[in-house]
């Protein structure tokens, strides 16, 4: 059982920085995506960012992409997602994810998730 665990959330005024951690542990295999999806009240969850298995091809969602870097340590099982440049409508709960697909419309889900971490952006 894959287990996920998010760290580095928080409140940081528009422009700052935040760096997001999850830690893996129980997986079996390393050769699977991971990478983080965000959700604000009312809404669905939508992909923020997503890390390939070999740790150098990654993918951003459009509202994030020159802003948010998402990068891996196979050493340590941990991805963590650097987010400069913030805005209020970044303010969401981030949750860690692993074993990522796409779906036949195109739209990226997840098989284990975190427990979710809290980013506010402040005006």
């Amino acid at each position: 059982q894959v287990q996920l665990v998010e760290s580095g959330g928080g409140l940081v005024q528009a422009g700052g920085s935040l760096r997001l951690s999850c830690a893996a542990s129980g997986r079996t295999a390393s050769f699977y995506t991971m990478g983080w999806f965000r959700q604000t009240p009312g809404k669905e969850r939508e992909f923020v960012a997503g890390v390939h298995y070999d740790g150098k091809n990654t993918e951003y969602a459009n509202s994030v992409k020159g802003r948010f870097t998402i990068s891996k340590d196979h050493a340590k099982n941990t991805v963590y997602l650097q987010m400069d440049s913030l805005k209020p409508e970044d303010t969401a709960v981030y949750y860690c994810a692993d074993h990522l697909v796409i779906n036949v419309d195109g739209r990226w889900a997840a098989e284990y998730w975190g427990q979710g971490t809290q980013v506010t952006v402040s005006t």
